[in-house]
């Protein structure tokens, strides 16, 4: 009963947001930030604690500055997401501006499989749906399952709308594994905590267990690495800039040259991190390990 009453509020909102159109919309996520940060603050000190570790210079002024601005930067993300199963391919496509996509079209045309790495910062949702629409190619999106089976469905549906196809992690991961090999592009989000013992690199000067994911399938399939993290800018427009990450150089130990992939993808994200703090997704104890 619990999993149909939370599923009726969640489409009574898409609704509510088709109707009223994504302008308002991402005006209305300000209503969600102010109840989750100061009525029910929803992993409020996660995010704090986080923000200290990251950015240990930050006096507490701007630490708690900051920590609302990533409240607001969800919400926004959130909103636009339960707007994604009403919008239009071109009004999609306005909303996202893609830097160097013609890395991914000559990888793919040279028979390349391709992983994008994308993370969990601005609105990823657009990041596998704006890249099939632009190349006019699938995208083999690896998704994560919700706790509600009725709002997984309906996550599902809304992902693969545009053309795409959503991969559930766990078992199915072996069928990332296929997209591969038969030379298809693939979305994964590697920036969140892997299990305790994971491969360990440095993020922010303090060592996390990190997904090794993609840099196991990389290094079996001889997939380019490619980068794709969406900016928000101040008039709500998604900058998309794919930057494929280098595995020249790599050590000869095998599990050596996972850590070092894993470290060079850390590294990157922590400079997007840097610019934009307040947009990449704070509420979850990234140092946990």
């Amino acid at each position: 009963m619990q999993n149909k009453i939370e599923y009726f509020l969640f489409i009574s909102f898409s609704f509510f947001f088709k109707v009223i159109g994504l302008s308002l919309t991402r005006k209305f996520s300000i209503v969600f930030a102010y109840f989750f940060y100061y009525l029910i603050p929803i992993r409020k000190e996660i995010v704090i604690n986080n923000l200290k570790y990251a950015f240990p210079e930050f006096d507490t002024k701007k630490i708690k500055k900051i920590s609302f601005k990533n409240y607001k930067s969800f919400a926004i993300t959130f909103t636009e997401l339960m707007h994604m199963s009403h919008i239009s391919n071109s009004e999609l496509i306005k909303n996202v501006e893609c830097i160097n996509l013609e890395i991914v079209k000559k990888k793919y045309e040279e028979g390349n499989p391709i992983i994008l790495l994308t993370a969990h910062f601005g609105n990823w949702e657009y990041v596998a749906t704006s890249t099939a629409l632009l190349l006019n190619l699938p995208v083999n999106a690896v998704m994560k399952n919700q706790r509600n089976p009725y709002i997984t469905k309906w996550l599902i549906k809304t992902r693969t709308r545009f053309g795409n196809e959503a991969i559930p992690m766990g078992v199915q991961i072996r069928k990332v594994f296929e997209k591969l090999k038969e030379k298809q592009i693939v979305l994964m989000a590697a920036d969140q905590r892997g299990d305790e013992e994971s491969i360990r690199v440095d993020l922010f000067g303090r060592s996390t267990s990190v997904f090794p994911g993609p840099a196991t399938l990389a290094l079996k399939t001889k997939a380019a690495l490619i980068c794709a993290i969406p900016v928000r800018q101040s008039n709500y427009i998604y900058k998309i800039n794919f930057e494929e990450l280098s595995l020249e150089n790599l050590p000869e130990d095998l599990e050596q040259k996972k850590i070092e992939i894993c470290q060079r993808y850390s590294n990157y994200l922590q400079k997007i991190i840097e610019k934009n703090p307040e947009q990449w997704l704070w509420m979850h104890r990234r140092w946990k390990h």
